[in-house]
């Protein structure tokens, strides 16, 4: 019951955004090892449509569409987020040399990491929280004596759920500059 919260819930945040990161480093190493980087330019659209596609959680959620099972939807878009920001972090790779495509990528990883955030920390906690309650519950313990023993902790999950308010923003300004980046290249790529 008295787990580390570092061990148990942070440590595996870190892993699945560290292996984002190693992922993209070996994929762009082996498309240079085998002279296919050009590869790593182009799996910005692919990338880019799969988190478009990862949006239909979102959709779900607000009811702009009815199909869908929401448990499903939310698997689904934590995979092709991740998919898809493992594609466009290929696709920068370091070869990023103007403002507006760090500025996307950056907010990219912010935007990523809050989900991350709170896939990991706000569901884990609600999770820590009823086990407390049933631990104190099984113990025999009064409900005032429960709502006293899990007070601090039921606070906690209650400011965590706010975390959307933050994930909603940073998501929008990932697609406005995400946006602007794909507009800027169709207008001064030059095209032959």
């Amino acid at each position: 019951m008295n787990r580390s919260i570092v061990r148990k819930e942070f440590v595996p945040f870190l892993l699945l955004f560290g292996s984002l990161i190693v992922a993209t480093a070996i994929t762009d190493a082996l498309l240079h090892v085998f002279g296919l980087y050009w590869i790593g330019r182009w799996l910005g659209i692919p990338g880019t449509l799969l988190i478009l596609l990862s949006f239909f959680y979102s959709m779900r959620k607000r009811k702009l569409i009815n199909s869908g099972n929401p448990k499903t939807l939310l698997r689904l878009h934590e995979v092709l987020t991740w998919i898809g920001a493992l594609m466009i972090l290929v696709h920068a790779g370091i070869h990023v040399y103007a403002v507006l495509p760090w500025l996307a990528l950056l907010a990219m990883l912010v935007t990523l990491a809050s989900g991350m955030t709170g896939q990991y920390l706000l569901g884990r906690s609600r999770r820590d929280l009823l086990a407390k309650r049933q631990f104190h519950a099984d113990h025999g313990d009064s409900p005032a004596t429960i709502d006293k023993e899990v007070f601090w902790d039921a606070v906690t999950v209650d400011v965590m759920k706010q975390w959307r308010a933050v994930h909603f923003p940073i998501t929008l300004a990932f697609g406005v500059l995400g946006l602007a980046h794909i507009l800027s290249i169709l207008l001064f790529w030059q095209w032959q």
